[in-house]
């Protein structure tokens, strides 16, 4: 089979990136190891924070409209707190925007667009499917899945995640930055309304946030050490509870839990190269960041846009695995990703730590940003993107 874009990975960014080109022309394969996600009641304890411009991108699509709104929660602001009592505060009123993030699951963004995907005219389906063999020649990509079908592309766009095997087999090595931290996550009920506030705090040890959600709900994000990592999973429910209501400062009263804990490894990657002759990476197969500014799919998401604006672009007999095409795409994105990179990582880096210049520089840091307003702006309106 023969087709112009073949994606590997099913994710959120795979996905977005097939709707986005339902108007190019192009005839598009994705191909996902996993099944479609069925329908489920229970809450996902996997959050993103999606900035307007994420909400933006999906509803070009059509996904965002297929959203059950009851289960979106808008971001109206957001508070920051240091070590030492430094507190910074950001609103949407401040800023003229309407909100400043959308909070919402996982699995119910992966639902509307795979819903929107299976009308798509111009696209092909394989999944459950596993890929066993991806080779490059000059004039194709050749992609063998394990069943024996053969999928012939003239570009592969790689979105399987941080683990990319597409990453691999293009032989793109880069060993990735160990921040020695977990992302510990769950979902809790909070006896005190969020009133649409993210929170977030700044600790020696970690960075707890705990984002709304709809039915006065929070999710939570703790990134910490893999030893305080291991002993939150251990905890029993009421006294995990108890552990974040004391972190958090008692900001949001007494909590309940809704979704079981889990842990996941932090790490930076930064990949010499995003492109190759018929090969672009996007979304985490492309990058790694620090979840403590909660932008790591909004990349992703940007990473889809700029690629599918790319594709969309390209003159009517050019090839769309053109290397050339593809460095189009690569430098429009290294800049983002990189800044956003850089942020992260010297953010976690100035606050886990004892040292005490540093511990003073940081929270005068954050006081001080939370007066000049200019600066403030700056910050948040990237993030809005």
């Amino acid at each position: 089979m023969i087709f112009d874009v073949l994606i590997i990975g099913g994710g959120l960014v795979g996905t977005s990136l097939a709707a986005a080109l339902e108007s190019s022309g192009l005839s598009v394969a994705l191909v996902e190891a996993q099944s479609m996600s069925p329908d489920s009641e229970g809450w996902d304890s996997r959050i993103y924070a999606i900035s307007p411009g994420g909400a933006s991108f999906l509803t070009q699509s059509g996904a965002w409209q297929r959203l059950d709104m009851a289960r979106v929660q808008q971001v109206e602001q957001m508070r920051v707190f240091g070590d030492e009592g430094a507190d910074l505060a950001f609103s949407a009123y401040q800023l003229g925007a309407p909100e400043l993030a959308f909070i919402l699951e996982n699995r119910l963004m992966q639902q509307a667009l795979w819903a929107g995907l299976q009308q798509q005219d111009n696209l092909t389906l394989f999944h459950p499917a596993r890929c066993t063999n991806l080779d490059w020649q000059d004039e194709a990509a050749y992609l063998q899945l394990e069943d024996g079908r053969e999928l012939r592309a003239k570009l592969i766009v790689g979105a399987d995640g941080r683990d990319s095997w597409v990453r691999r087999q293009a032989g793109i090595i880069e060993p990735p930055t160990l921040y020695q931290q977990h992302g510990v996550v769950a979902n809790f009920i909070a006896e005190k309304p969020h009133r649409g506030t993210a929170y977030q705090w700044f600790q020696p040890d970690g960075i707890l946030a705990l984002l709304p959600l709809p039915q006065q709900m929070v999710s939570m994000v703790w990134s910490v050490s893999p030893e305080k990592s291991g002993f939150l999973l251990q905890l029993p429910r009421e006294e995990l509870c108890a552990q974040v209501a004391v972190a958090s400062q008692h900001t949001l009263g007494a909590l309940q839990m809704v979704t079981p804990p889990a842990a996941f490894p932090l790490r930076l990657l930064n990949l010499p190269q995003l492109v190759k002759p018929r090969l672009a990476l996007a979304g985490d197969a492309a990058h790694n960041v620090h979840p403590l500014a909660g932008q790591g799919v909004n990349l992703g998401f940007r990473d889809a846009r700029q690629l599918a604006q790319v594709l969309l672009q390209r003159g009517p007999q050019q090839d769309c695995g053109d290397i050339h095409l593809l460095r189009r795409y690569e430098r429009a994105r290294k800049e983002d990703i990189l800044s956003m990179q850089l942020a992260t990582d010297a953010l976690k880096k100035l606050f886990n730590n004892n040292n005490l210049l540093l511990r003073t520089a940081r929270n005068f840091g954050l006081s001080a940003t939370n007066r000049i307003a200019p600066l403030k702006k700056m910050l948040a309106f990237h993030a809005l993107n």
